[in-house]
């Protein structure tokens, strides 16, 4: 809040979005992670789950529905469709007649896909991480070997993994074996340009689909590049938008790396893998938001509220 000179008290304050639509796969733990979510911003949700979850999603949100009755909120705040129907999931798409103001996708590349190209309403959504991770001239070896596998070993599967790894050209002879070595004796396949083939003949070559991929496994790519300029531009090229890193001591690199990358998140000598709203002490969160309006980055409970102003005077005109 402040006050202006002419006498006028001025608030910003949050506000719920509105009804959220949030569709998802498999993963029944979705429905009581968005439902809770969504009720604590405000936001009355419908839950749209898997064909292979529907059961679990249903038991899971019957206990929701005891706890909003045992609160006093309505029974409605939180809703599933109960239909695995996929013509459900186009309603939902097209607004169910004025009556959704938002949707969160959670779930594969081709869902995540379907949601971005059919809604009729604004998507909270990323298609997929395709996270990198820089190791500068200035990086200090033994932090770029434990952040390196960290990134792409501790968790595979979340988007937050590391899938392309950029090396300096300028410590290709100091940093890069060891690095490769550590990522393969923790069972990464590497995949992997001609020169660093050469340097590492247990990788196998990389083809121009490598650099598109979200792996979701123990699989990474690999490429040297001439500095920190070239790290931007295979980054801008070939990034999802999501969770960059470089691993650096040069503060110029870093701020450089920083100011040029336009993704959700970026890191400094620290491991793609914080890429969560957890670890950025926002509590838990629905996913990771890779589009430029509204929520970026980590989607909690303050993404899902918008705001409004409200002016409190005394009679002020305008002249």
């Amino acid at each position: 809040a402040w006050d202006r000179p002419n006498g006028l008290h001025i608030e910003r304050v949050r506000t719920p979005l509105g009804v959220i639509g949030v569709i998802y796969e498999s993963r029944p733990n979705v429905t009581a992670d968005a439902g809770a979510l969504c009720l604590k911003a405000g936001n009355p949700v419908i839950l749209r789950g898997g064909s292979d979850s529907l059961n679990s999603s249903s038991a899971i949100h019957a206990c929701m529905v005891e706890g909003l009755k045992a609160a006093g909120l309505p029974e409605d705040a939180i809703q599933l469709v109960p239909t695995t129907d996929r013509a459900a999931v186009g309603e939902m798409l097209k607004g169910l007649s004025g009556n959704l103001d938002v949707i969160i996708p959670r779930g594969g590349k081709s869902l995540v896909g379907r949601v971005q190209t059919e809604a009729r309403v604004p998507v909270f959504a990323h298609l997929e991480g395709i996270c990198h991770l820089y190791i500068d001239r200035s990086a200090d070896l033994d932090m770029a070997v434990k952040i390196a596998v960290n990134a792409k070993m501790r968790r595979t599967g979340v988007c937050g993994a590391a899938e392309t790894l950029l090396v300096d050209r300028a410590v290709a002879s100091t940093h890069l074996v060891p690095i490769l070595e550590a990522l393969r004796a923790a069972g990464c396949e590497i995949h992997a340009d001609t020169e660093v083939m050469k340097a590492f003949a247990e990788a196998s070559p990389a083809t121009d689909a490598d650099w598109l991929t979200e792996y979701l496994d123990a699989i990474i790519a690999v490429k040297l590049v001439d500095g920190v300029g070239e790290a931007i531009e295979h980054i801008e090229t070939f990034s999802s938008h999501h969770t960059e890193a470089i691993i650096a001591e040069d503060a110029k690199a870093v701020e450089r790396f920083f100011n040029e990358i336009d993704s959700a998140i970026l890191l400094h000598n620290a491991s793609t893998q914080f890429a969560d709203g957890g670890e950025f002490g926002m509590g838990a969160e629905i996913g990771i938001a890779t589009g430029k309006m509204h929520a970026r980055g980590p989607v909690g409970v303050e993404q899902l509220t918008s705001f409004k102003y409200r002016v409190r005077g005394s009679g002020q005109v305008r002249p």
